[in-house]
């Protein structure tokens, strides 16, 4: 199947080829005709299937079907849930909208309000926008939606995780009745459902892949650690296998920190990226990240969101998420559009429950990795996670460095052959899960962003 059979404009097919991209994906080959033809879309698809693509291509065609000279009137809304996917998108829509006379603008929170204001006063046909910031310029009278026709809610799930349902229904009060709405989630929570059902008008569905399944071409490992020795052990993988562009996730901001500062002074080129960075910030770390200049990217789930790098190699949980579907939306950054990925996990004692779930929504057992010499101390007992820490460590006792007497071997015994592809000797195969934590505390709803 070609992007032309789908029935898209030869603007549009000419710019998805200069882009290196010859056959559509399973959500882009069933989402853009539907979006085509005018009517409602729930889509369910994962990070990587080519989502953006499949309905901003739709989306600026039909615009065009209806082209407006002079200074029109923004006809096209895109809600994201954070900065780093608004401006994903937007990048997107001026990528495949090239050979196009239509104008893009992304809004988000963060930066100097006054540049976007005056941006508005020219043309834009299609608005990327955060919610609130876009709340922002509703209150101030600076921008116009009653003219909206397409209405884009992507990662519906991730923005009412983020507490994003009221700024969403204002949003949605000021818009036009008649428009066509599309909105994209990777989970089909009963809060989606309920969503959905206000919010579109008999929806064709789509999903394309199984529920919270995660890549085949992702390797998953689990490397079993003490919570006080995880940067170490951290340490010694990036530096034995010789790992490059590594996105590491984080519970907590000041987590994130912490770790940037200890693998810099390691000699580990690594910046974090989080809410509380300047946007400013965050651009340079992402673009440094994508060019390879920047080794370790380490974020929190939130900041990860919108991250797009085509053939990332390496997603390390270097503490597993509260929710186990974050899990799937962590490591699916890595394993994209056909290019395999490793998924490797630090896994202490504390963290028990949060992998037997994780295990339990992927439908699958993680291979477990030994690293020698850092077996977990049978004697150290599980402490409950609350707000992202463990209790009584104000989320900082995660080590100080390199223990002297860890030996820097990167190889290790693996329940399934799961040895690292490099640095590391092949496992003798048959090893039990021998080094997984035994006892676990019940888990917190704290999700520190």
């Amino acid at each position: 199947m070609s992007f032309a059979s789908l029935g898209l404009s030869e603007e549009l097919v000419r710019a998805v080829t200069e882009r290196g991209y010859t056959e559509p994906t399973p959500i882009q080959a069933q989402a853009i005709p539907v979006i085509l033809k005018g009517g409602d879309l729930m889509g369910g698809a994962q990070t990587g299937t080519g989502k953006t693509a499949g309905f901003t291509l739709p989306l600026l065609q039909r615009l065009m079907a209806k082209h407006v000279t002079g200074k029109a009137p923004i006809r096209a809304l895109v809600l994201t849930p954070t900065r780093e996917l608004a401006a994903q998108v937007e990048e997107s829509v001026r990528i495949y909208g090239k050979h196009l006379p239509l104008k893009s603008m992304m809004m988000f929170g963060g930066v100097n309000i006054s540049p976007q204001i005056k941006q508005l006063h020219g043309r834009v046909d299609i608005l990327v926008a955060t919610p609130g910031r876009l709340l922002d310029h509703m209150q101030q009278k600076t921008v116009d939606l009653s003219h909206v026709e397409i209405l884009v809610l992507d990662e519906a799930d991730r923005m009412l995780d983020m507490g994003f349902i009221r700024d969403i229904k204002r949003v949605l009060a000021v818009l036009p009745k008649q428009r066509q709405n599309l909105l994209f989630s990777a989970t089909f929570s009963d809060e989606i459902k309920l969503l959905a059902d206000g919010l579109l008008n008999n929806p064709a569905l789509i999903e394309v892949a199984r529920r919270n399944q995660t890549a085949e071409l992702i390797e998953q490992r689990v490397y079993p650690v003490d919570r006080e020795r995880k940067r170490a052990l951290l340490t010694q993988l990036i530096k034995d296998n010789n790992w490059f562009q590594v996105l590491v996730f984080t519970r907590t901001k000041h987590g994130a920190n912490n770790l940037a500062d200890h693998l810099n002074k390691e000699d580990i080129p690594a910046m974090a990226i989080h809410g509380n960075k300047s946007q400013a910030a965050r651009t340079r770390a992402l673009a440094e990240f994508k060019t390879a200049k920047l080794q370790v990217l380490v974020a929190t789930d939130i900041a990860a969101r919108g991250i797009d790098i085509a053939e990332l190699p390496h997603v390390v949980n270097y503490e597993l998420p509260n929710v186990p579907e974050d899990y799937v939306h962590r490591i699916g950054r890595t394993g994209r559009a056909g290019s395999e990925g490793e998924a490797s996990s630090l896994v202490c004692i504390d963290e028990k429950k949060l992998l037997h779930d994780i295990e339990r929504l992927i439908k699958r057992e993680i291979t477990v990795v030994q690293i020698p010499g850092f077996e977990p101390d049978p004697r150290i007992k599980a402490e409950p996670i609350l707000n992202g820490q463990n209790r009584g460590q104000g989320g900082r006792g995660q080590g100080q460095g390199r223990s002297q007497s860890a030996p820097r071997s990167g190889g290790g015994q693996a329940r399934t052959g799961g040895a690292p592809r490099s640095g590391g000797a092949k496992p003798a195969g048959g090893a039990s899960r021998g080094g997984v934590p035994t006892s676990a505390q019940h888990r917190s709803g704290g999700r520190g962003r």
